[in-house]
C-alpha cells in the first residue's frame, strides 16, 4: 500500500474522505486528528496539540497534523471509531472511552485500586502491557500509543458531605471507567458525560457529584464555583492514561523513520504531561484552598466498601471477557510486586516526609 495523504479540511472529511481515497503524490502528509477533549484544556487538550507540534518538528515538516477539539469533527466518545473506520487517520483520546468495544481497554487507562501512573507506564513498557494493547487493538484496525497520564485524580466534587455509605444512596454522579461500576454497587447512579457537559450537569442539578481529574483541570472547568467540597484521592482512578491511535493501514504505509517519529512524539508528550500535572496541580490546589475549597477524605467505611465492591467488579469483568482475563494475568502479576516495592520504598518515604 502506498503512503496516503489526508486533507486537513473538516469539510473534506465530512464529504467522505476515507482510506479508499486516492493517494496524493506529495512529500508532506497532512492529517486531521480529532480529540476527545477541548483543545485549550490543560493537560488533556494540550497533550494533543503538543503531540502535533512535536510530530511536525521531528519529521522536518513531513507530517503536519491539525488537531480538532472535542465535538469539532467527531463526538468525544467516537474518536477511536472514526480512526477504525478510516474516516480520519489518527485520533487522541483515552482508551476507556471505547471500553464498550473491548472491556480490556480499561486496563490501558487505569482501574480502581490499580497501578499508579509510573507503575502503569512500567507495565506497558516492560511488563507486556503494550504488546497486549497492540494485539487487542489490532483487531479493530488501530495502533495505540501511550501519550500521557494525569496521575492520581480527585475522588470527586460533591454538593453534600459524605459522612458514610448512606450518603451515597441514590446519588447521581459523573464518573468514568470501571470506577462507575464500582460506585453503582454502593448505590450510586453513575453517569458518564464528556468533559464539556460536566459543569452544566452539576450546575443544573442533573448530577449531585462529579469526578473529573484533579485541581488543575477541575479548576479550569470551574467546578469550584458549584461546590467547595472535593474528596480525595480517587480510589477509582489512581492513574488515567491518554492515547494516540493510528489507523493500522495508515501506520503500516509510513516509512520506518516516520513510524519512529510518531512513537517518539507520543513518549515525549507522556513525560511532559505527567510533569505538567504534577507541577500545576500544586498551584491549583493552593489556589482552590485559598478560595475556600475543602479537600476531604472519604470515611474509612466508604473506602472499605469501595475496595470490596471493586473486588466484585473485577471478577465479573474477568469472567465476562477472555481479553480481560489475559490482560489481568499480566497486570496482576506486576501489581503484586509493585505494591510490595512501593510500600517498602516510596510508601515509607512519603509517610515519613
Amino acid at each position: 500500500m502506498k503512503r496516503r495523504t489526508f486533507l486537513k479540511s473538516g469539510a473534506s472529511l465530512a464529504a467522505g474522505a476515507t482510506l479508499a481515497a486516492p493517494a496524493i503524490a506529495q512529500d508532506r502528509i497532512e492529517w486531521a486528528m480529532p480529540s476527545s477533549f477541548p483543545k485549550p484544556a490543560p493537560g488533556v487538550g494540550t497533550n494533543a496539540t503538543r503531540f502535533a507540534e512535536l510530530v511536525e518538528i521531528l519529521s522536518g515538516g513531513r507530517i503536519v497534523i491539525t488537531v480538532y477539539g472535542a465535538g469539532e469533527l467527531v463526538p468525544p466518545f467516537a474518536v477511536e471509531d472514526a480512526v477504525q473506520a478510516g474516516n480520519v487517520p489518527i485520533g487522541h483520546s483515552t482508551p476507556y472511552y471505547a471500553a464498550s468495544k473491548t472491556a480490556a481497554a480499561h486496563w490501558f487507562t487505569g482501574v480502581p485500586f490499580g497501578l499508579t501512573a509510573n507503575e502503569h507506564y512500567a507495565w506497558l513498557r516492560w511488563g507486556g502491557g503494550q504488546a497486549l494493547w497492540d494485539e487487542i487493538y489490532a483487531t479493530r484496525n488501530l495502533k495505540p500509543f501511550y501519550s500521557g497520564n494525569s496521575g492520581t485524580q480527585a475522588g470527586g466534587w460533591f454538593k453534600s458531605r459524605i459522612g458514610g455509605l448512606s450518603d451515597l444512596q441514590g446519588l447521581n454522579m459523573r464518573i468514568a471507567g470501571l470506577g462507575g461500576e464500582m460506585m453503582r454497587k454502593l448505590g450510586v447512579n453513575a453517569v458518564l458525560l464528556p468533559a464539556t457537559e460536566i459543569f452544566q450537569a452539576l450546575q443544573s442539578g442533573a448530577i449531585d457529584a462529579a469526578e473529573w481529574v484533579g485541581p488543575l483541570l477541575d479548576q479550569a472547568f470551574g467546578l469550584q464555583r458549584l461546590t467547595n467540597l472535593c474528596y480525595t484521592p480517587a480510589y477509582a482512578e489512581p492513574a488515567a492514561a491518554l492515547e494516540i491511535v493510528v489507523n493500522t493501514e495508515v501506520f503500516a504505509a509510513l516509512p520506518d523513520d516516520l513510524k519512529a517519529v510518531i512513537e517518539a512524539a507520543a513518549l515525549q508528550c507522556a513525560m511532559e504531561t505527567l510533569g505538567q500535572f504534577d507541577y500545576m496541580n500544586v498551584g491549583a490546589m493552593a489556589s482552590l484552598r485559598d478560595a475556600g475549597v475543602e479537600f476531604l477524605e472519604f470515611p474509612a467505611e466508604v473506602v472499605a466498601a469501595m475496595k470490596s465492591a471493586w473486588a466484585e467488579v473485577l471478577e465479573e469483568q474477568r469472567a465476562a471477557s477472555a481479553d480481560v482475563a489475559r490482560v489481568l494475568e499480566s497486570y496482576e502479576a506486576y501489581q503484586a510486586g509493585a505494591v510490595a516495592y512501593a510500600n517498602a520504598f516510596a510508601g515509607r518515604y512519603l509517610a515519613a516526609r
